[in-house]
């Protein structure tokens, strides 16, 4: 059964950094396109950043400048991080791959920011 499992999230004071990390397990041929999603209470799931297996990357308007996503192929591993955190980056930041063309999901990793 192939897993995504994230790491990394905490109580952290604005201004502050966090990194993410979240790593694919089990038995699988190839993770294609990667992803980190959050959701804020109260509002609906939204896309942070994607990377492709070749590279490219896309970041929502909001993190731009402030989040660096990045992947290690060989070893099936995402990463996020956040630099300049704010408030409004309080959420459940969910890890997101297209695992053999399967969109597998992880549970989440809590970041608060906070005073």
């Amino acid at each position: 059964q192939v897993q995504l499992v994230e790491s990394g999230g905490g109580l952290v004071q604005p201004g502050g950094s966090l990194r993410l990390s979240c790593a694919a397990s089990g038995s699988f041929f190839a993770v294609y396109r990667m992803a980190w999603y959050r959701q804020a209470p109260g509002k609906q799931r939204e896309l942070v950043a994607t990377i492709l297996r070749e590279g490219r990357i896309n970041y929502a308007d909001s993190v731009k400048g402030r989040f660096t996503i990045w992947r290690d192929t060989p070893n099936n591993m995402l990463y996020l991080q956040m630099s300049s955190l704010q408030p409004a980056d309080t959420a459940v930041y969910y890890c997101n791959a297209d695992v053999d063309r399967d969109d597998l999901w992880g549970k989440g990793t809590l970041v608060i920011v906070s005073s």
